[in-house]
């Protein structure tokens, strides 16, 4: 989905770039890592939300009775 129109980025290209221990931390750092800067200021909200998803799920990662239950796995 896009979430900012100015720069024409997407949720998941914003998730892609928050990907690794050197990953940005802030909107800024997300707009610089994308190589574009914010306009308007619209999407700001919604980027620090996808960043604060990402560090929960970064500090939470699922365990695999949650994550892989399509896979049967055998003995």
């Amino acid at each position: 989905m896009i979430i900012c129109s100015c720069n024409v980025l997407s949720d998941a290209k914003v998730r892609a770039s928050l990907q690794g221990e050197t990953a940005p931390r802030t909107p800024g750092a997300v707009y610089r890592c994308l190589g574009c800067s914010p306009n308007c200021g619209r999407c700001l909200a919604t980027v620090r939300t996808i960043i604060t998803e990402a560090l929960n799920e970064s500090q939470n990662p699922a365990d695999a009775s949650t994550c892989c239950k399509a896979v049967n796995v055998l003995p």
